[in-house]
Formats: C-alpha cells, sequence, structure tokens
C-alpha cells in the first residue's frame, strides 16, 4: 500500500477530493503537502538535539525530525553513518519520515565516512541545510537575526602588535623565529576572517602563509 501511494501520488488529490474521514481543514492541509514527499536512498549522517542530518540526492542534506520517536531512539550514534531507503514528508513547517526504513548492511569506511562529514559541515557552514519542504525551503542559519556580531577587529589589531614585538635570534633556540613568524601569519589570516570581506582569495593567500610557516616550524623540529 505504502509503494503504490508513492507510486501514484494522484491518491493524495483523490483523498483530498472525497475526504471520507471528514478531516478538518487543517488536516486536509497537512495530507497536501505530503505531494511533496522526497523518497530514495539517504545518508543518516549526525543525529543533533535540534534534527538528524539525510544526506540525500545531489548532496543534498536535510534535518529530519520524527514525530512519536526520536532518531536518536532508534539509531545509535556509534552506527553512523548508514545507508537507508526512507521517505522524507513535509509536516506543517518540518521534515519528517512516514514512519518505516529500510536499511543496508553495509559498513563505511574513513574516505566515505570523511566525505559525508565534509558534505554536512559545508552546508550547515554555508546555511544551506533544509530544514522544510515547503515551496520555498527554509534553510537554517549560522546566526540569530538581529543579534549583533561580535567585532574581533579590536582584539586581533591588539595582538598582532603584540606579535610584531616577537624577534627570534640573539642566542634564542632556532624554532622561536619560525614559530613568531607563525603567530604573525594566523593572526594577520584571523584579521581577514573577521573583516567580512568577499574576497575568498585573500583568505587562500594568507592562509598559503600559514601553512609555509607551518612547515617552517616543522623543519626545526625535525632538525632539533
Amino acid at each position: 500500500m505504502r509503494e503504490a501511494l508513492y507510486a501514484h501520488p494522484n491518491l493524495i488529490d483523490e483523498f483530498l477530493q472525497d475526504n471520507p474521514s471528514g478531516f478538518s481543514e487543517d488536516k486536509l492541509a497537512i495530507i497536501a503537502q505530503w505531494k511533496q514527499f522526497i523518497a530514495g536512498d539517504f545518508y543518516i549522517e549526525q543525529i543533533l538535539k535540534k534534527y538528524t542530518i539525510f544526506i540525500g540526492q545531489d548532496d543534498l542534506v536535510y534535518g529530519v525530525v520524527g514525530l512519536q520517536e526520536e532518531l536518536e531512539d532508534i539509531f545509535y550514534i556509534a552506527q553512523l553513518p548508514l545507508l537507508v531507503k526512507a521517505v522524507l514528508l513535509p509536516f506543517k513547517d518540518r521534515i519528517i519520515y512516514d514512519g518505516l526504513f529500510e536499511g543496508y548492511n553495509i559498513y563505511f569506511g574513513s574516505g566515505i565516512s570523511g566525505n559525508l562529514k565534509e558534505i554536512y559541515l559545508t552546508a550547515k557552514q554555508q546555511g544551506d541545510i533544509i530544514e522544510t519542504l515547503a515551496e520555498s525551503p527554509a534553510r537554517s542559519v549560522t546566526s540569530t537575526p538581529g543579534k549583533p556580531l561580535k567585532d574581533w577587529t579590536p582584539e586581533l589589531a591588539e595582538l598582532l602588535a603584540t606579535a610584531s614585538k616577537l624577534k627570534g635570534g640573539g642566542g634564542q633556540l632556532a624554532i622561536n623565529s619560525s614559530v613568531f613568524s607563525l603567530i604573525k601569519t594566523s593572526i594577520e589570516l584571523g584579521q581577514a576572517a573577521v573583516s567580512q570581506s568577499e574576497d575568498d582569495q585573500q583568505l587562500w593567500k594568507l592562509l598559503s602563509k600559514v601553512e609555509q610557516a607551518v612547515r617552517k616550524v616543522e623543519r626545526c623540529l625535525y632538525r632539533q
């Protein structure tokens, strides 16, 4: 019956029209949303307090909640990631599943697990976690609207001024000079990051400087 329903979503329209159960308009509105279901294979990547992370086709990331049973009561975190066949449904302004999972007995190594985690973290950082299947999908946000962000510019400027006084040589350990350079370049990267500039190339350039400074520290440690 379940497979027939999703294979013929027009049955939902017929049910809405006939309303054999005499549902209220509010309940019919919920059922009408189910025509926007998403069926397929999903990776369950992480169980969070707010929702569980599902990764579907095209690396789309969904935040899915349970209705009567929390997903954390069904799956153990140590088992993740898991591959399941499921159907996601809109329920008001949230995403739920239809109550059934078909699991695959597959173990994922560090390579696939790491790739799935990166997909999730990228979606999280970019605010692309889909939290509803409404016409205009609401996506997660990284900050509370209206809440002013902390400006770290003065602190970083003060740190850089202090770090600029750090000098190697003069009989100090050879590694000191490399470490001091790493500190300065790291603070410069921090300044560029908090400037809210759209210049990603500048961030990559400064990151490259930090990586070069790290390698210098490594070489000093090997010599030491």
